[in-house]
């Protein structure tokens, strides 16, 4: 197992005042009751086994299941029959939803050195898996169809700063096809900007740069990527709508009535395939033009050009565009005293190709926490509420399984869903959580009362202390240190917690483990076991407490008095937002005033040798005064209601108000959602338009600053403080 040293240093301070003398306080839970509580977490705990996780996922992940395939359903059904037999009643409920496979693809370079790509992963002797039937080729779900011959454009990251950089040089992706790094952004929103320059056809390939031998070894004598392994994956734009793409809002059930795949707003228009960086070099080394400035400049021994080349490249991706099956399993255990409110808890199930880091690390955790509470129950226990387990089929092509279920219930959700607690893949390392902040402070508990496995504290203090090693100045690194709480992430997407959150407004969690479980294998053939146990969690030690996070946090929601919500952290958190998003407006003002005096000047400085043959930046208009007023007037309301909240913490316990503080993250929707797509309607949390797995926070303000949309910026400003004034005149109504 690797060891850190350097974090074992700074825990040990933390260790003073961390788990070992933790004072036990339960949010929720009257004092009477906090032991009981411990208690029955640890009967939990002494019900959780690594070995069994182990053999799940060898079990799980033994063949190739991606949406749609026999051994897909054959994964359901297994998951059922064990729901079933931990006490749990268990449903599969079947959706019929679009989904792609390749019928051709071919990828290949004429000219002096002419090139044919092999696109194929070789099977490996010590990959026992790598070398099956059934294994979906590599591609990229939901390219269309397409059949293009054009010179090649290297664009880096393909981001839409790289085409600001590659226009000052001079070079024009119009007509072309361009050659894009994975990393630094979600892969759909590469071949998305693409489009919008007018490339007509995208690839991406894995550098070893980012993930391959600079990295380290490379698989199998390493966890890196090796110079064949290709990643597969969505490029659906689901930053406009996830789920099946001809069904939006509404589930995607035999009868639904569902769009003409042309019109669905959420699928791109020019083809796009994934590369090896086996594949890649010959086609990079065929580019002429510019030399590529040093922050683009790969791992591959050879000098990077950005082009275009001459050597034409041909591109053709064919697919059989079928309605599927999307297999969810959904089991329950009915609640004692509340049956109708729900403790959701979910991950998915289907792959790529075998999936044992992605997603049947996390699955494994999660069917551990189910046996677990089934023996609880069998031995008489039975929670307040009602708890759901879910096992969401077709996550990996854009979250279909859990968005079409969602949209299928969206009402009986809304009604009934008091939190939503998602996983997905699980490695050795650190605990990480994101999701609603009203929640901060349950994670805060459970994360207190959990042990790290290898350093033997607990696993909130051991992320304290990588927060305070990462610190680079003296100042961060004292204030760190001085850190008692963690502050949870903010979501994105990527997973299946975002039609919960961002569409129904359900409160939301999303935890795992990592950092030390680095590698390459990623929707590859070789996200396998055999990797699996060599790299990622060898003893299967943090699959238990990943089990322990996620089930601790079930259990107390379930059973608490008062809900545990604090929105006293979310004040806080937003509150940073707002004075985040004023600075930021401000320093653009700055930065644009001094940039445009440059440019008027003609004092733009350069600082390379490319550089100096860039044409000078256009003059950009000026940042208006933009009046924040609305939000912080509204965020000093909710800061008196929630302190008045706080105060009468314990003395709240009605039915009643339980149930207003769990719809309470609904006020904070925006029925017309946000600009452009309005699916997405919470005004706090969304996927970035052009990051995607990565968030943006106030996302209707924040990208309308970030993209010079005044007006629109002063709207959205107004959107969110009613949303906020909205939240604060609701808890003022169920609370008092």
């Amino acid at each position: 197992m690797m060891k850190m040293p350097f974090v074992r240093i700074a825990a040990g301070f933390l260790l003073l005042s961390g788990y070992a003398n933790a004072q036990q306080k339960l949010t929720g839970f009257p004092d009477s009751l906090v032991s009981k509580q411990v208690q029955l977490e640890k009967q939990f705990d002494q019900q959780l086994s690594a070995a069994n996780i182990g053999a799940t996922i060898k079990e799980l992940s033994s063949q190739p299941h991606h949406i749609s395939s026999a051994r897909g359903k054959e994964v359901a059904e297994e998951i059922r029959r064990r729901f079933n037999s931990y006490g749990w009643q268990a449903d599969i409920v079947t959706y019929q939803v679009l989904f792609p496979i390749p019928q051709d693809r071919v990828l290949e370079m004429s000219g002096p050195k002419p090139y044919k790509a092999l696109l194929k992963e070789p099977a490996l002797k010590e990959d026992a898996t790598s070398g099956q039937s059934g294994q979906l080729p590599t591609y990229n779900c939901w390219s269309p169809d397409g059949d293009v011959t054009a010179n090649l454009v290297f664009v880096n990251y393909g981001l839409p700063e790289d085409y600001d950089y590659l226009a000052r040089m001079g070079v024009d992706v119009k007509g072309k096809i361009v050659i894009a790094k994975y990393g630094r952004s979600w892969r759909g929103i590469k071949p998305k900007v693409a489009q919008e320059h007018g490339a007509i056809g995208c690839i991406i390939y894995s550098d070893p740069k980012d993930d391959g031998y600079v990295s380290g070894d490379v698989y199998p004598k390493g966890a890196f990527k090796n110079e064949y392994g290709v990643q597969r994956g969505s490029i659906m734009d689901m930053v406009i709508y996830p789920g099946d793409p001809l069904t939006p809002n509404v589930g995607a059930t035999a009868d639904a009535k569902r769009l003409e795949r042309q019109e669905a707003t959420n699928l791109l228009k020019i083809p796009v395939l994934p590369i090896s960086y086996h594949d890649a070099q010959p086609l990079l080394q065929a580019l002429g033009g510019p030399v590529a400035p040093d922050d683009w400049k790969g791992g591959l021994p050879f000098t990077y050009h950005v082009g275009p080349g001459t050597s034409p490249v041909h591109l053709k991706v064919k697919f059989d565009w079928q309605l599927r099956p999307c297999h969810d399993v959904v089991a329950k255990l009915q609640g004692s005293e509340f049956p109708d409110e729900w403790v959701i808890r979910g991950n998915h199930h289907d792959a790529w190709v075998n999936g044992a880091a992605d997603p049947v690390s996390g699955l494994a955790a999660l069917l551990e926490e189910a046996k677990a509470i089934g023996e609880l129950a069998k031995s008489g226990y039975r929670p307040r509420r009602t708890l759901v387990y879910c096992a969401w089929d077709g996550e990996e092509p854009g979250l279909l399984g859990s968005t079409e279920w969602v949209e299928d219930h969206a009402a009986e959700l809304q009604q009934k869903a008091v939190a939503y607690i998602n996983s997905d893949n699980n490695g050795r390392g650190f605990f990480n959580a994101s999701g609603s902040h009203a929640l901060e402070t349950l994670v805060n508990e459970v994360s207190r009362d959990i042990e790290d496995p290898q350093t033997h504290i607990s696993i909130k203090d051991r992320k304290l202390a990588l927060e305070a090693i990462r610190a680079t100045t003296a100042k961060q690194k004292a204030e760190k240190l001085g850190k008692t709480t963690l502050n949870i992430n903010a979501m994105g997407s990527g997973s299946d917690y975002s039609s919960f959150l961002q569409h129904l407004g359900v409160p939301s969690l999303d935890y795992g483990f990592g950092g030390e479980d680095q590698g390459g294998e990623y929707h590859s053939i070789y996200d396998s076991y055999d990797d699996y146990r060599r790299f990622k969690d060898p003893t299967f030690d943090y699959g238990v407490a990943l089990s322990k996070a996620a089930g601790h946090t079930v259990l107390r929601i379930a059973n608490s008095v008062n809900l545990p919500f604090d929105f006293r952290k979310l004040y806080e958190t937003v509150n940073g937002y707002a004075t985040e998003l004023a600075d930021m407006t401000s320093s653009l003002r700055e930065a644009t005033a001094i940039e445009n005096r440059l440019i008027t000047e003609k004092k733009y400085l350069y600082t390379t040798d490319t550089a100096k043959h860039l044409e000078a930046p256009s003059l950009k208009d000026p940042v208006p005064f933009i009046d924040f007023s609305p939000l912080q007037n509204a965020l000093a309301g909710l800061d008196t209601v929630t302190q008045q909240l706080a105060a009468r913490k314990g003395t709240i316990n009605s039915a009643a108000v339980n149930k207003a503080l769990y719809q309470a993250e609904q006020q904070l929707l925006y029925d017309q959602g946000l600009p452009n797509r309005a699916w997405y309607k919470h005004t706090l949390y969304a996927p970035g338009f052009y990051t995607g797995y990565g968030v943006k926070t106030v996302p209707g303000v924040r990208e309308a600053i970030e993209q010079r949309r005044w007006h629109e910026a002063g709207e959205q400003i107004k959107v969110v403080a009613a949303a906020i004034t909205r939240l604060s005149d609701y808890l003022k109504q169920h609370i008092h």
